[in-house]
């Protein structure tokens, strides 16, 4: 029995033995390393941009009305047609005004030929040359009534005033016009105007010349560009921002007076420290990043971060040029643990090669 509880004895402590030095390699060789993918810190060309709302307005745009009251004639447009300037849209009747006209005409035609008459019997001496410029004072009174009928009668055809685009018309044939009585809206939509706000503080970062681009809900996934024309010459007191109004080309028409767009305001590019977005990592106002050391592991380093755009931000002071962060895999890190970099996947080429 004795012999037999000694036996016991020494297995077990064989067993506790083993296990304590499993254990204690178990401590010193740690966790296994974390797979990650790795990216190097690089200078590149970054341009900051300023991010606005505006609102497109057309080229040219304004209400064709009438002038007179009158009965309208014809109408020579449909709803939305395209016209140029000078194209007649609405013909009202002015029947008085052509009679006008006509009369006009023939008193100066008559008086035009009495003075040249009169002017060939002065030359002759058979006449006073007072009678001559009562003849002459005559027929230029016949010519003011003329243009005077003329231009009465202008006003009873309606013209484009410039090229562009008509909106649903007002009027029919036979509608009774009065001045100010609405006909159409036209609007050259060639080249949009948009007018957006700035904060003041970036107004030394806005000039003419600067490129924007502009983006709208109805057209996902499209940018229109363009350029900053003016800026205007006050600061609005209550917001603190200044309006800018930059010009779009528009020539497939895609968008229309009224409509809002994003706009981002690009200034000159500048170089800068630039890393993925997904590398870092914000606690409430701070942010740190993991960086490569030599030993295999990595470090948590804390980042002031400037700029961002798509899938990437600027940083501005923790890192320099050519460190190697972690990109993919920063979730499952701590201060010190080791890593190893996932394998490149192979070029399609190669792997074609390898398969045959």
């Amino acid at each position: 029995m004795k012999s037999s509880l000694r036996r016991s004895l020494v297995l077990l402590a064989a067993v506790l033995a083993l296990a304590g030095c499993e254990s204690e390699q178990a401590v010193q060789s740690g966790p296994p390393a974390a797979t990650v993918t790795t990216a190097t810190v690089a200078s590149q060309p970054w341009s900051d941009t300023i991010e606005a709302l505006g609102t497109a307005r057309a080229n040219e745009s304004l209400m064709v009305t009438a002038k007179v009251t009158e009965t309208v004639v014809k109408v020579n447009f449909e709803d939305g047609d395209l016209v140029e300037a000078g194209d007649v849209l609405v013909d009202l009747s002015g029947r008085v005004e052509v009679a006008g006209l006509a009369e006009a005409a023939a008193a100066y035609r008559e008086a035009e030929k009495q003075y040249q008459r009169q002017q060939q019997l002065a030359a002759q001496k058979l006449i006073p040359a007072g009678q001559l410029d009562t003849q002459r004072a005559a027929m230029e009174s016949s010519r003011a009534r003329l243009d005077a009928t003329r231009a009465r009668l202008s006003d009873r055809v309606i013209t484009a005033p410039f090229a562009g685009v008509l909106g649903f018309r007002q009027v029919s044939p036979g509608t009774l016009v009065t001045p100010g009585t609405v006909i159409a809206s036209l609007d050259d939509v060639s080249l949009i105007k948009l007018d957006f706000a700035v904060p003041e503080a970036f107004l030394s970062a806005v000039a003419s010349g600067q490129a924007i681009t502009a983006s709208s809900a109805a057209w996902p996934g499209r940018e229109f560009t363009g350029v900053v024309t003016t800026v205007d010459s006050r600061v609005d007191p209550v917001t603190r921002a200044v309006t800018v109004r930059a010009e779009l080309p528009n020539p497939e028409r895609a968008l229309r007076p009224g409509m809002l767009l994003t706009v981002r305001l690009f200034q000159p590019e500048r170089q800068a420290l630039v890393i993925p977005e997904i590398s870092v990592i914000q606690v409430a106002q701070r942010a740190h990043v993991f960086r490569l050391k030599d030993d295999g592991s990595v470090e948590q380093v804390y980042v002031d971060l400037g700029q961002r755009r798509r899938g990437e931000v600027e940083v501005l002071d923790g890192l320099s040029a050519g460190d190697r962060i972690v990109v993919d895999g920063v979730v499952k890190l701590r201060d010190g643990a080791r890593v190893t970099e996932a394998a490149a996947p192979a070029p399609a080429a190669a792997a074609e090669d390898t398969a045959a």
